[in-house]
Order: C-alpha cells, then sequence, then structure tokens
C-alpha cells in the first residue's frame, strides 16, 4: 500500500555541495554583483540572493535552478536558505547567470527558456572571460511571454544601465548617470569571502581525490587479494 507524503515533509535541500562556480573571476563576479545590488536596493523592500536552489513546483525538490544572482521584488529583505516561489508569491524580476564556455549551453538555452515560461522580466548573461559572447554582456527582456534581445544595455526593472568594464559590471543610475560603488570595507570582505570560499572548494576537492585514491587503493588490495586465494586458497 502507498502512503502519501504531505507536502510539509517535502525535504528541500538548500545545497547540492557543488562548487559556486569555475573560475575565480567568475566568483568574484558574482559576489560583486551581489554585493552592488544589495547595496542599492538597501531599504527597499525586495531581496539580492546568489547561487542559492529557486524552487519552482511546489511537491517537486528535484525543480530547482540555483541561478548565479538573482533580484525580487515586494518580498522581505535579507537572505533565505532557498527561495520557494509559492511560498515568496513573487517570480525573481531580473536574473543574472555569469557564462563560460562550459556551461554555454545550459545558459542560453535550458536557463534561457525556464526564465522565460516562469516570467522572469529580465534574463542577463555576462561572459567574463569572453569566451562565447563577444561583447561579454547580451540582456533578453520579455515581451508578451517571448525574450527578446535589450539593445541599449538598459536594465528596465533595477533602473540601471549595465557596463562591461574587464571581468566585472559596471552599473549605472538611469536618473543621474551616477556610478554604484563598492566602498573599501565591502570591497575587503567581499576579497575575503571570495578568498575563503575558493579555499574551502580547493580543500574539498583535495579531500575528494583522497577519498578516491584511498578508494583506489583498497580496489587494488582486494584484486590482489582474489588473486592471491585464486593461486593459494584462503588465507590462513
Amino acid at each position: 500500500m502507498t502512503t502519501a507524503i504531505s507536502t510539509s515533509e517535502i525535504i528541500y535541500p538548500s545545497s547540492d555541495g557543488e562548487p559556486i562556480a569555475e573560475t575565480y573571476d567568475h566568483v568574484y563576479a558574482i559576489f560583486a554583483t551581489l554585493q552592488i545590488l544589495r547595496q542599492y536596493l538597501q531599504g527597499r523592500r525586495a531581496t539580492v540572493l546568489a547561487n542559492q536552489f529557486l524552487y519552482y513546483a511546489q511537491g517537486f525538490p528535484k525543480l530547482r535552478v540555483a541561478p548565479d544572482v538573482m533580484v525580487i521584488y515586494d518580498v522581505e529583505p535579507g537572505g533565505r536558505d532557498n527561495y520557494k516561489i509559492w511560498e515568496e508569491k513573487q517570480v525573481p524580476k531580473v536574473i543574472f547567470e555569469f557564462t563560460s564556455k562550459g556551461t554555454q549551453e545550459e545558459d542560453k538555452t535550458t536557463k534561457k527558456n525556464l526564465y522565460e515560461g516562469l516570467e522572469v522580466e529580465e534574463y542577463w548573461l555576462f561572459d567574463p572571460k569572453g569566451e562565447w559572447i563577444t561583447q561579454q554582456l547580451q540582456g533578453y527582456r520579455l515581451k508578451g511571454d517571448i525574450y527578446e534581445p535589450i539593445t541599449d544595455s538598459c536594465s528596465q526593472a533595477l533602473q540601471l544601465r549595465l557596463a562591461v568594464e574587464g571581468k566585472l559590471i559596471g552599473f549605472y543610475r538611469l536618473d543621474n548617470g551616477a556610478k554604484l560603488l563598492v566602498n573599501d570595507e565591502l570591497i575587503a570582505a567581499l576579497k575575503q569571502e571570495t578568498n575563503q570560499r575558493i579555499e574551502a572548494e580547493a580543500q574539498a576537492e583535495q579531500e575528494r581525490q583522497r577519498a578516491e585514491q584511498e578508494r583506489q587503493r583498497a580496489a587494488e588490495l582486494e584484486a590482489l587479494l582474489s588473486r592471491y586465494r585464486e593461486q593459494f586458497g584462503d588465507l590462513p
């Protein structure tokens, strides 16, 4: 007999153990954008989240995506372990993906189609290394239910103009042209947080490699013992 599971008993994980991004450039660009937009929206009923699961179908925890940065309006400010659309009653207004050659197909097809279907108003792709987006930055805005390319580099949802500045996105207010800056204290904290994340991921990779080496040694020993038993029988 099958027992029905209450939706309240379904677990929605907040992490999958995967690294936040492929390279230092991507990690730094993600956290710089996160800090700049958080500071810009401070005092407003909005939140900015980075690399956290976005769940979009209640009762189906495997239906999720982890946008690099997402901006949500008309919700309580502050962080969350994850974001569930049916609880917050708001779809992200703007999503940024910091893309690379390795994530190109997913970013420009799978995620683009998903965000379009969820009616995310703007979707921005930023390629810090310029691996496949020649101009590094490409935005899309919903027109009806279809994404159309943004040609003026302006985010109507954020009321900001976006500019490529090396391996980062520069943000400028549309009302007065002022650039959004991160103060020295935030920059120092950002660098520290980025370095800590990279060190933690490097340590986790070392542990994974060490465990794999141990597994291989155990397998080799087992194979050696198996050959010994075939030739001489069980060990005394």
